[in-house]
């Protein structure tokens, strides 16, 4: 009798992965993005057991930092500085912004080394370098789902109600996971060449934060230069969460869509950098 095992075994064929060269300067290749989503998902929750294996009080640190941030602030800015807060009180005015702004400031710091961090996987196999930045800037959705409770404390302590606006948060929240994203792109890509880009986010990510309305309102801006001060992405996310949670007078949405267009803009020219960078990353990393 005929031995099926080994005959079936020999009608087995291993899968095959072509690797072609783009056609285009705009080929981006999203749909291999999309097959390898399960490395994604990988990628996601390794970062996360990472972060919070072997401490004590766990995801209590993503809980404390921003509530000491703004405590900090309020003391400093509201106490001292006589900062005002647009009629709100100033903890919980900071803290809404805090929210989103840890989130960024979180994913711009992985996004923008994650090339370098994940460099024995980027060297030894192929799959679509894009999934890096994109599973760094995921991971801190996490910590941020886990601070929400916090505003949502506040809420209730200080007698906030939730409006109908609160249905455009994942809107502002997106639009801030954008943000990370065409940023780290510029900035991985650019850190697989030139290592010192690693020492600049943090500056980078400081300076950013005083440019944008944590600690004091838009109405401080002067109106002739809110529109300019609208090429911030993080204005139009941080205005956004104040009225989405607070139910706040509306925002400018003249600023808002000013930072839409450029998150997109910025994106997509990321994007294509990335894509024209991503053929010497094995051998230069």
């Amino acid at each position: 009798m005929p031995d099926t095992r080994i005959h079936t075994v020999r009608e087995m064929r291993a899968p095959t992965v072509v690797i072609e060269s783009r056609k285009g300067l705009f080929d981006l290749e999203f749909s291999s993005v999309w097959e390898y989503r399960e490395l994604l998902y990988f990628l996601v929750w390794r970062d996360v057991k990472v972060r919070y294996k072997q401490t004590v009080i766990g995801a209590g640190w993503v809980i404390l930092q921003p509530l000491i941030t703004m405590m900090t602030f309020t003391v400093i800015f509201s106490y001292l500085a006589k900062i005002p807060s647009d009629g709100l009180p100033y903890p919980i005015f900071a803290y809404t912004a805090l929210l989103p702004w840890t989130y960024f400031s979180q994913a711009l710091g992985r996004g923008g080394g994650g090339l370098v961090g994940n460099a024995n996987l980027i060297s030894k196999i192929y799959f679509p370098r894009l999934i890096i930045p994109l599973a760094s800037v995921v991971t801190p959705l996490v910590d941020f789902v886990l601070s929400f409770v916090i505003v949502l404390g506040l809420m209730v302590w200080y007698g906030i109600a939730p409006t109908w606006g609160v249905l455009a948060l994942p809107l502002f929240l997106l639009l801030a996971l954008m943000t990370a994203l065409a940023v780290s792109l510029f900035l991985s890509a650019l850190n697989v060449k030139y290592r010192d880009v690693g020492y600049v986010i943090p500056f980078l990510t400081q300076f950013w934060m005083y440019a944008s309305p944590v600690i004091y309102p838009v109405s401080l801006v002067p109106e002739r230069w809110r529109l300019l001060y609208g090429l911030n992405p993080m204005v139009g996310v941080i205005e956004g969460f104040r009225w989405a949670l607070l139910g706040k007078a509306a925002p400018d949405f003249r600023v808002i869509s000013i930072s839409i267009v450029m998150v997109v803009a910025l994106l997509f020219a990321g994007i294509v950098y990335f894509k024209q960078m991503e053929r010497t990353f094995a051998d230069v990393i």
